[in-house]
């Protein structure tokens, strides 16, 4: 299933997302209905410690689960849960907006994910400026 994201997604945001096309990120989908799916490597579009944009070569369901492992210059970081928030055609393939999953319920916060992401988050925030 693919949505069609408004203008106003942008505006909803907590804070500004930075472009971080190098870091590598690997996406498996979650749960019973993706037995069999294999992990994609998708190219990171933007992010921020809340969220991040992928370019990915297939479309994914809105709402779906997703487990993020992330590589890159100073960074490893892996099974990052995170939520299908849009999907929309874009270039050779699908715009994805994701929301990762500690912030989307208070009981699923993690302190170590947070300071996680914020680190990536600050890293590519020196290079935006």
């Amino acid at each position: 299933m693919v949505d069609n994201m408004t203008n106003d997604s942008a505006d909803r945001r907590i804070k500004d997302r930075f472009p971080a096309s190098c870091l590598k990120v690997q996406l498996r989908e979650k749960g019973f209905l993706s037995r069999g799916k294999q992990p994609v490597a998708v190219t990171c579009l933007d992010l921020n410690r809340y969220g991040m944009a992928v370019l990915c070569p297939r479309p994914v369901d809105i709402g779906a689960r997703l487990i993020l492992d992330f590589e890159g210059k100073y960074i490893n970081e892996s099974r990052v849960d995170a939520r299908v928030m849009s999907c929309q055609p874009f270039q050779a393939g699908f715009r994805v907006s994701l929301q990762f999953g500690y912030c989307l319920d208070k009981k699923g916060y993690s302190r170590t994910v947070d300071n996680a992401l914020s680190r990536i988050e600050g890293f590519y925030n020196r290079f935006a400026s």
